[in-house]
């Protein structure tokens, strides 16, 4: 199977990850991102960048930009529902959601919520508290910035 698939881009020849290679990479960062995983936080962000460094540098060649623009948003989201999980109770919810600079109102009334992970997780006060730059303090690599380090 072919790690790499050849087009030809006005006119020049170019290289990009195959569709069997994207797969698996996301296949592999949904199982990294699994509600159910044990261990800390910052075990479960290490194995991540781990996986995230090694097929960027791997794939480093090739164009794919927009591939790792989509995946990196879709893995904050995910990154986002595996911390609201963590966050099991509603008291738990509500003093990390006034830690992180929610107002009283929307804290409790996210926290109290009863929609599911997901949902929450592209609520905006999720991501007023859980912003990509507090992701990327937290230790979460950014995709795009080790991308164009070539």
């Amino acid at each position: 199977m072919p790690w790499f698939s050849y087009y030809e881009p006005y006119g020049k020849v170019g290289c990009r990850p195959s569709k069997s290679a994207k797969q698996r990479f996301r296949n592999k960062l949904k199982y990294l991102t699994s509600r159910k995983r044990p261990g800390t936080f910052k075990e479960i962000l290490t194995q991540l960048n781990q996986v995230i460094v090694g097929w960027i540098n791997y794939y480093k060649i090739s164009f794919m930009k927009s591939f790792l623009e989509e995946t990196q948003n879709w893995l904050r989201h995910r990154v986002r529902q595996l911390i609201w999980k963590r966050w099991k109770k509603v008291s738990t919810r509500y003093n990390q959601l006034k830690r992180l600079g929610i107002d009283h109102d929307n804290a409790l009334k996210t926290a109290a919520s009863r929609k599911g992970y997901w949902r929450i997780s592209r609520s905006e006060v999720l991501h007023r508290s859980i912003t990509n730059k507090r992701l990327i303090q937290w230790g979460l690599k950014d995709l795009i910035l080790l991308y164009e380090r070539k």
